[in-house]
């Protein structure tokens, strides 16, 4: 089978280096449509195939100005799409930093005792519906945020994530993010996500927490204070209604086993 199949290649000329050629090419367009899945750029694609199907119209009509404004603003175009998609660019130079080569050569293990604390702590707040959103950081840093909330540097515990997110703490608004096991900061400001698939029924913590995700690599964990559901977000998805057991699973295989490096600014470090 081998044999005739180069044989057929030799016949039409064409080469491995052609075959592994169309293969990669197939690869990245099933990758980029994945990626595009749910997002503006669906929308805009549309958008440009019209552009394009009209452009050869005009010709084939020789319609001259509508051609002549197509063909002028055409350069116009990808500049406009880095400045509007930005988002979604990046999330796409994430995701190829994800890809599975990559992630075995930095493969980490799962930490039982982090993984114990953020369910302990999540449990406890789902059982008094009280918000709360939960960062922790994997492959890709998250200093740009850290930076933007309250730094703490504390050993991650879960009376500690208890106690920021009671009502009446001046830290309870925003996020915590949890580098390996310190929880690096409190009240934090991450983005929302802009995705229009995202379901009515979510409120401004469960779109930061996509938000967050659709831009690195990081695992949220989401309280709601009006159903207490426990929610985990992930690249961009996220799963809802999770027990004790089914979030213990999900971030055992997520949490990885890494000590953090402290993002201090002025504050000291508190144990």
């Amino acid at each position: 089978m081998v044999d005739s199949l180069f044989s057929m290649l030799q016949r039409a000329q064409v080469g491995w280096a052609d075959v592994v050629d169309i293969l990669i090419a197939a690869i990245a367009i099933y990758e980029l449509l994945k990626l595009m899945r749910g997002t503006r750029a669906v929308q805009m694609g549309i958008g440009v195939a019209l552009i394009i199907g009209v452009f050869y119209l005009s010709e084939w009509w020789h319609l001259d100005t509508v051609n002549w404004l197509i063909r002028n603003i055409a350069g116009y175009v990808v500049f406009a799409a880095i400045v509007v998609f930005q988002s979604e660019i990046r999330r796409t130079l994430a995701h190829l930093g994800r890809a599975r080569f990559f992630r075995y050569l930095t493969r980490t293990e799962s930490n039982d005792e982090i993984v114990e604390e953020l369910v302990a702590a999540a449990t406890k707040l789902a059982s008094t519906r009280t918000g709360a959103i939960i960062a922790v950081e994997r492959d890709i840093g998250l200093r740009n945020y850290i930076e933007g909330g309250v730094p703490l540097d504390a050993t991650l515990t879960s009376d500690l994530l208890l106690s920021v997110f009671q009502p009446r703490s001046p830290l309870h608004d925003g996020a915590i993010i949890v580098q390996g096991d310190r929880v690096a900061a409190a009240a934090c400001f991450l983005p929302l996500s802009v995705n229009p698939a995202i379901s009515k029924d979510f409120g401004t913590r469960h779109r930061a927490a996509i938000g967050l995700t659709e831009d690195v690599d990081a695992v949220t964990i989401v309280v709601s204070e009006e159903t207490g559901r426990i929610s985990v977000a992930l690249d961009g998805q996220i799963e809802v209604g999770l027990d004790a057991d089914r979030l213990r699973a999900r971030l055992r295989t997520l949490v990885p086993l890494r000590k953090a490096v402290p993002e201090r600014t002025s504050a000291e470090s508190i144990d």
